[in-house]
C-alpha cells in the first residue's frame, strides 16, 4: 500500500517526529511511505490544512496512493477539509483505539491526527501504536464481528451517498480557487511523487495543466 504523508505549516516542525513514526510501523509491514511535505517551518511551500485536504483530493483519486496520513493542531481542520473533497472518507485518530475501530467499522482512506493538542511526552509512541493498528492486518473485518455485514453495506451506502452529492474530482479541481490549488501542489517532492505514483490520466492531465 502506498501511504501518503501531509503536513501542514503550523506542525511542520513535528515532520520528523511523525514521519519517522509512520515509517518505523508502516515499512517493515511491506507499505511504501511517501512524504510530500511539509518538511520544515522554512519550506518555500507552505501547506494549510485547507490545501491538505486538496492534497489528500489529489492523491486518492488519482490512485497516486492508497491512503493519506494528514493532520493539523486539533486534527479537525484537516479531517473537515478532507472530507469536503469526493472520493476521501477520513477519520479523526486520537488515540489506538480511535485507529483500530475506524479502519475496522469505517475503513476509510484517510485519517487526521492531532499534533498540538495532547501532543505531549512520548508522543510519537503514541503515534506509532495508532499506526500499528491501522494498517497491522486487514482493515474493514468490523467490529463487532457479528455486525460486519450490516458496516460494509452502511460504507457502500456512505460511498454513493458521497459520489452523488459531490461532483466530479476534475470538475471539482476546476471549480476550486486556482491559485489555491497551485499552493496546494508547489510542494518541493510534489511532482516527483505524484507522477511516479498517479494512474488517473485525466487529473494528471489538469494538474499538469496547472503547473505549466
Amino acid at each position: 500500500m502506498k501511504i501518503a504523508l501531509i503536513i501542514e505549516n503550523s506542525q511542520a516542525a513535528k515532520s520528523e517526529i511523525v514521519h519517522n513514526a509512520l515509517k518505523t510501523v508502516a515499512e517493515p509491514l511491506g507499505h511504501n511511505v511517501h512524504h510530500y511535505g511539509m518538511y520544515t517551518p522554512e519550506d518555500k511551500a507552505s501547506l494549510t490544512y485547507v490545501m491538505n485536504g486538496i492534497l489528500a483530493g489529489i492523491l486518492l483519486n488519482s490512485k497516486a496512493a492508497d491512503f493519506v496520513v494528514t493532520g493539523c493542531g486539533t486534527g479537525m481542520g484537516a479531517m473537515l477539509a478532507c472530507n469536503s473533497m469526493p472520493g476521501v472518507f477520513c477519520g479523526l485518530v486520537i488515540d489506538p483505539t480511535d485507529a483500530f475501530l475506524f479502519g475496522q467499522i469505517n475503513d476509510g482512506n484517510a485519517i487526521s491526527m492531532p499534533y498540538a493538542k495532547g501532543f505531549g511526552w512520548a508522543a510519537e509512541l503514541n503515534l506509532q501504536d495508532c499506526y500499528r493498528k491501522l494498517f497491522d492486518g486487514e482493515r474493514g473485518l468490523g467490529y463487532p464481528k457479528e455486525r460486519a455485514a450490516i458496516m460494509a453495506k452502511n460504507r457502500g451506502i456512505l460511498r454513493d451517498v458521497k459520489a452523488a452529492s459531490t461532483k466530479s474530482f476534475v470538475d471539482a479541481l476546476k471549480a476550486i480557487d486556482q491559485d489555491l490549488l497551485k499552493a496546494a501542489i508547489a510542494g518541493e517532492k510534489f511532482q516527483e511523487l505524484f507522477f511516479a505514483n498517479a494512474q488517473d490520466q485525466e487529473i494528471v492531465a489538469y494538474i499538469k495543466s496547472i503547473l505549466a
